[in-house]
Formats: C-alpha cells, structure tokens, sequence
C-alpha cells in the first residue's frame, strides 16, 4: 500500500467549521479562567514572583498546549535567572527538505486594571455576552498561544504539509519587553532560519476582513518631577510670591509639545512617511471612512435638546490614520503629588510629577530620543526649580519590510476565504518591541502581525474585549497562511 502523501492546500470552509467548534467547546473557557487571573506585567507589580500570576498562566498555558497532544510538538518553560518566564514550543517540519521556520509570538501578562468598568464588568470577572468576552487580556493578547496551536492543530488534521515552527510566548511585554531580548540571544539557535513570522499582538481596522499591521510606533516613557519646596504651605500665605510646580511643569512641558496643536516641536522626533505607507493609509481610509476616529468613546454632552460630542485633532480619514501612526505624540498617562479632591485643603503642593509616554514614529530612534527629551526638560529650569526626567523606557518603532508576492497572495486569500473581502493594510500607533528585534536578527522574514483589536476593543482601558467570531476567522487565517508558505 502507498504511503498517504501530506495535502498542499488547506480546506478553507473545513478549517473554519472545526476551528469555530474549538473556540466554542475549549478555548473560550480556558481564556474565561485566564482572565480571572491578575498576572499584571511586571512593570506594575514588582512583587511578581511572590504573587506567583505570571507563574500560573504560564503553567497554566503549556498544561493546555501539552494536552492538545500536537503531533511533533515539544513544549518547555524557559527560564533565566532574574528573568519573567517564557513558553518555548518546537512542531517538527512535515513538508520534505524545508530548512526554513514559521516563528509565532504572543505573550500572557497583562495591563493594570484601569478604572471606568461599566457596572457588570470587571478587569477580573471575565463575562461573555453577544460574542465577546470581555476582561483583562484576553484580546492583548491572551488568546495568542491558544489561537496559535489551534491553527498548528488543525494543520495537522487536514494532513497539510507545513514547515518547522517555533513559538515563543513571554511574560513581559506590557512592560517593554526588557526581558526578551536575552531569551532570543538564549533561544536564537534554536529559533532556526525564520522565514515567516506571525505575531498576533496588533490591531484591525475592523470585524470585516484580515488587517496586516505594516507598522507601528515607539516610545519613550519616564517621569518628569518639578520640585519648588520642601514641604507643602499654605496657598494664602505663599501663592503670588512662591512659583506654583504645575505652572513650571506647564512651561517645561511647552519645549516640548505646542499645547494649541499637540504637535511635538523637537525636528529629531519626527520623520517622512514612507510613500507606500502613505499611498496604504489612503486605501484604508477609503475602507473605514469617518470609523477611523468615530469608534473612540467620545466624551459629550446636552446642549439645546442635541448632543455635541468632543472633537478629535482631525476629521480627515487620512490624516487621523497618519496622526496615530506616522506622528510623535505626548500622553501624560499618571500623575502624583496632588491630593484627591475631597482632601484638597488650601495648601500650595511642593511638586508635581507627571508620568509621560511619547509615541515615536516607526523610524525615529527611541534611545536617542529618550536622551534628547531628558536635555530638554532638565536644561536651565524655570526659577531654578529641581526638575527632573527618570526615563524608565525606549523602544524604537517598526516598519514592515517589503512583502513578497506569495505572503501578499495568502494574505488576500485567506482574507477572501474567511471574510469574504481582500486583506486590509493598516498602521498601528501602540509599540511591539519584539518585531524591530526580530526584523534584525531575520531581516529576510515576512511579518505577519495582526489581531484582534479592532473598534471599541480597548486594550489597556476599561470594558477590554475579544471578539470571539473575528477571533475565530482570523485563527483560520493564520493556519492557511501557514499552509501557503513555499519551500
């Protein structure tokens, strides 16, 4: 009797149907218990290893990979000293003579809680209602590991004959990845000649069809302190004649962003968009329209019997996708040194410190810049205030390489196959510190990053969601991606 020789396409409608029925009999619960679990990236809970989060959801995580009992599939927890933990799994090539490796990536720690849960929801207390799971990380981007073997799994089901692939799953992305850098020096060997690399960390421009993220910005983070006294004293007594430290934040802040624009004036920190990342944003806005910036939640309010709604930077579909993406922009996202309001008595505050996060455009040096912006804030102090930058963070943005004809031909593909419209191209204003690392060290790998943020999804904020049914469509995607690789 022959030897059943190994499929070379994907049954598309198959892959779904069986892929659907995992997310709803399995991977749906397993991301319910995982959301339960506060395992909050170590940049926001020091004491990580004490609290044993992280350890759970890793050990967690490969318990579940190992039970799908993967044919070739080797799993282990990697571990270097003083580092958070990494999952490391190795599916052994089907296809005769491949030498090259499909690299998936994701990570399990998460966000901080956030405030603003609507009154059912919680960051903890996952809930599934209408198609979407809402909770802390279950989007950003729990669901990666299990997504990514469901697709390997269903590879195998279908007999499709496919490459080497590798995952590497972390545990301290949201905190800027300080700890990968040293597993993929530890594990490059390992990794092999990567060929195709599918990240599942990103965002969508929609629910309709398969978005591939082209780019993604930088950032530079830290916090700037203004101290003017020792100790507070009474704001009657002292204001006039004792320089308030939110004005001086005020003026040192205005070196740096124009407040009537929010356009960053330092040149370094600006760069030319590319054309074909231009002529992209123009097709994009074409598809999404006024969604670009309409799918925020707006603050508003009555006024005369109709509602007037707060307004973005631009209505301009183009510009506001090039705004999030192309353009360096200051977030002050946490402040301290002023009181709660309930406790705020007439006393004049001896500081201000405000937590800042500067996106970069996906070219600008994040490391230059963090320096740069620590001479701009520090240099020549207003009043001789003691003014001070502690940057904690700098990872430079990404810009896709050029895709290759077969990658353009399976993204559309398996976009037509799933959706029923062509792969959509979109840059994303959030940073993956991994993909400029691994855009070095496999410079001739085709990315694949993608998601499942798409409208009103909030990763980092309150009422975060997964989209279960995108979720689903885009697992497909990835496996018949897979199957279309050459060589």
């Amino acid at each position: 009797m022959n030897a059943r020789l190994p499929a070379t396409a994907l049954d598309p409608a198959l892959a779904l149907e069986r892929l659907s029925r995992v997310w709803d009999e399995d991977i749906v619960h397993q991301l319910t218990d995982y959301i339960r679990i506060p395992a909050k990236s170590p940049g926001f809970a020091p004491d990580w290893r004490e609290l044993g989060h992280i350890e759970t959801v890793v050990r967690n995580a490969a318990q579940w990979v190992e039970a799908q009992k993967v044919e070739g599939l080797t799993l282990e927890v990697v571990r270097l000293p003083g580092r958070t933990p990494v999952l490391f799994f190795e599916v052994a090539a089907t296809r005769p003579q491949s030498t090259q490796t499909v690299l998936m990536y994701g990570h399990l720690d998460k966000q901080p809680e956030f405030e603003g849960w609507r009154a059912d929801l919680g960051p903890w207390t996952p809930k599934y209602e209408d198609g979407r799971l809402y909770g802390r990380g279950g989007a950003d981007d729990g669901y990666a590991v299990y997504a990514s073997i469901a697709a390997v799994q269903e590879l195998k089901r279908q007999g499709v004959a496919h490459p080497r692939i590798v995952g590497l799953i972390e545990t301290c992305e949201e905190s800027g990845s300080a700890d990968l850098l040293p597993y993929i020096d530890a594990l490059k060997d390992r990794m092999g000649d990567v060929a195709l690399v599918i990240c599942l960390d990103s965002g969508a421009g929609n629910y309709d069809q398969l978005w591939l993220t082209t780019s993604l910005r930088g950032m530079a983070s830290g916090t700037l302190k203004v101290e003017i006294l020792t100790e507070g004293v009474h704001s009657g007594d002292s204001s006039g004649l004792v320089p308030s430290s939110f004005r001086i934040m005020r003026m040192v802040l205005d070196r740096l962003e124009d407040s009537a624009t929010g356009r960053l004036l330092p040149a370094g920190f600006h760069c030319e968009v590319p054309a074909d990342r231009l002529a992209q944003a123009r097709a994009t806005a074409a598809i999404l329209g006024e969604e670009v910036y309409r799918r925020f939640p707006w603050a508003h309010a009555d006024c005369g019997g109709s509602t007037v709604f707060a307004l973005p930077t631009t209505t301009d579909p183009v510009q506001a996708l090039l705004k999030r993406t192309w353009e360096p922009t200051l977030s002050v996202t946490g402040a301290e040194g002023f009181p709660a309001l309930r406790d705020a008595g007439n006393v004049l505050r001896p500081y201000t410190a405000f937590k800042l996060s500067l996106r970069l455009p996906p070219l600008v040096d994040a490391a230059a810049s963090a320096q740069e912006l620590k001479a701009l804030l520090e240099d020549n102090a207003p009043y001789q205030a003691r003014v001070t930058f502690a940057p904690d963070h700098a990872a430079s943005g990404w810009n896709a390489p050029a895709i290759a004809p077969w990658f353009e031909q399976s993204l559309n593909a398996a976009s037509q196959a799933h959706f029923g419209s062509p792969c959509g191209y979109i840059g994303q204003g959030g940073t993956i510190p991994l993909m400029n690392m691994l855009s070095q060290g496999f410079p001739r790998a085709q990315m694949m990053v993608c998601g499942v943020l798409g409208s009103k999804s909030n990763a980092h904020g309150p009422n975060e969601f997964l989209h279960v049914p995108y979720a689903k469509r885009l697992t497909a995607a990835v496996a018949q991606v897979m199957a279309a690789m050459p060589g």
